[in-house]
Parts: C-alpha cells; sequence; structure tokens
C-alpha cells in the first residue's frame, strides 16, 4: 500500500507549514502540493528525492510506512537520516515498556517500524527505571548464563551505535539474526564490524558487520520466570550473580545521578 499523499499531509502539518509556504520551498506549485496530498496525483522521482531531502526520511519510508500516528519524537536520528521509531504512551503521556513475546520475536523484524505493531503489544511501567525509551525482550537459549532461557531482558535503546559501551551487554536487531542478546564490542575502526560473545564460553564470537545493525538496546534490568534447579545453586554461580546485581545496581544509580 502507497501512503505517500497521507504522508506528505502529515508530516507537512508537524511542520507546521501552509501549503503555499511548503510549495515554495521545493520549488513547485500550491496546487500540485494540493494534488499530492489529495492522491489525486503522484509525486514524481525528482519530487520524491527532494521530499526525502526535506523530511530528513528515507524514500522507502515515506512511501511504505504510514507515519499518521508518528510525532517529532517517534524518530529516530540513524546517520545522517531518520527512521521511525513507533511508541506507545499511556494516558499520563508516560512512555510504557512493550513486551516483544517470545512466540513472535520474528515478528519484531518485521514490524519494527510499524506503529500498527508496535501497538499490538502489551506493555508496563516500571517507575524504577532511569530515563529512555525501555522495551522487554526474550531471552531463547544458554548463551548468556546465568540469565536462562525464558528471562525478559528490559533494556534501553541506544540511538548512535557510536555511545556503545565495549563489554557491556545489549539486545541487537540485525536483518539477518533478528534479536539475539550478546555482549558487544565495538570494532568499527578496525573491520566495519560489531564483536558479538556469549558469556557461556561453550559459544564462539563472532562478528556483525554495523551495517546490518537495526537496532541496539543497553541492559538494565532482566525479568527471570523461571526456578533455577538445585545443581546451578552453588558458590560460583550465586557468587558471580551477586557481582552481577551490585554492577547493575551501580549502572542504574550513576544514570539516575
Amino acid at each position: 500500500m502507497n501512503f505517500i499523499a497521507n504522508n506528505i499531509k502529515h508530516l507537512r502539518e508537524l511542520k507546521h507549514l501552509t501549503q503555499e509556504y511548503f510549495a515554495n520551498e521545493l520549488d513547485i506549485s500550491r496546487e500540485r502540493v494540493a494534488s499530492y496530498e489529495q492522491g489525486r496525483s503522484s509525486p514524481p522521482v525528482e519530487i520524491l528525492i527532494a521530499l526525502s531531502n526535506y523530511f530528513n526520511l528515507p524514500i522507502d519510508v515515506l512511501i511504505k510506512n504510514d507515519l499518521t500516528s508518528a510525532t517529532d519524537t517517534s524518530f529516530i536520528k540513524i546517520g545522517d537520516q531518520r527512521i521511525l521509531f513507533p511508541i506507545k504512551v499511556n494516558e499520563g503521556n508516560d512512555d510504557m515498556i512493550e513486551i516483544i513475546p517470545t512466540d513472535a520475536s520474528a515478528g519484531y523484524l518485521r514490524g519494527y517500524t510499524d506503529p500498527e505493531y508496535i501497538e499490538t503489544l502489551n506493555d508496563l511501567k516500571l517507575p524504577f527505571l532511569p530515563t529512555g525509551k525501555h522495551r522487554a525482550f526474550p531471552i531463547k537459549g544458554d548463551s548468556m548464563l546465568p540469565i536462562k532461557s525464558g528471562s525478559f531482558i528490559i533494556a534501553k535503546y541506544l540511538e548512535n551505535i557510536s555511545d556503545l559501551n565495549n563489554g557491556s551487554t545489549y539486545i541487537v536487531l540485525t536483518y539477518n539474526d533478528g534479536l539475539v542478546y550478546k555482549r558487544v564490542y565495538d570494532k568499527i575502526e578496525e573491520h566495519q564490524c560489531l564483536l558479538m560473545v556469549s558469556d557461556n564460553k561453550r559459544y564462539d564470537p563472532y562478528y556483525v558487520p554495523a551495517e546490518e545493525v537495526l537496532e541496539l538496546w543497553e541492559f538494565t534490568c532482566h525479568i527471570n520466570l523461571t526456578e533455577y534447579d538445585e545443581s546451578e545453586i552453588n558458590t560460583d554461580s550465586v557468587a558471580k550473580m551477586l557481582t552481577d546485581i551490585g554492577v547493575q545496581l551501580e549502572s542504574i544509580r550513576k544514570k539516575i545521578s
């Protein structure tokens, strides 16, 4: 479906521009702007390029995504352009934590820029979290023990990959792997990649090209929904968990202060 007509009108109105002023900005007539917004004609390639440059959004986002529910804060800057970043708020206009369900985590790769998909997700509010946009992601497998399969990672959106803290853990969304949770190291200068490392040493580290990274979410806390087996509760594992908790609390304390 082509959303270009409604998107042009909505983005123009977000900037509080009249059709006449907007037409002058694009060096076209007001009648052409009205025709595009009403769907009576479609913008040619040169106008699509001009719209992309003016709104600082990719052409495919302008055409393929319904942006009419977006506000200025619904866009995140990636490089020299922005992508649609749909969010949910409650009646008090507070950001909610969307919960990505375990059986639909693969669908997140298809719907992460779709406001309608985000709207279908369950949500919650955790008042103790530091400022920033958070989501809850399910964990599968044992690559990041002692965090167990079935747990949820609450993570904060990282707007700029250059702000990555080497050795910290992140939820990473990529074109090829979908959602993964790993300890991440910045190797962009040397290899144009991120190095992904599992805490479980049975899994080998691997590289992901930086250009394939769609989203980065920095670990804030986790929720374990399963009991620990007796065999898992030993001195080493308890000591590691207590150390991790201390590090997490100190990290949260620094962010809050």
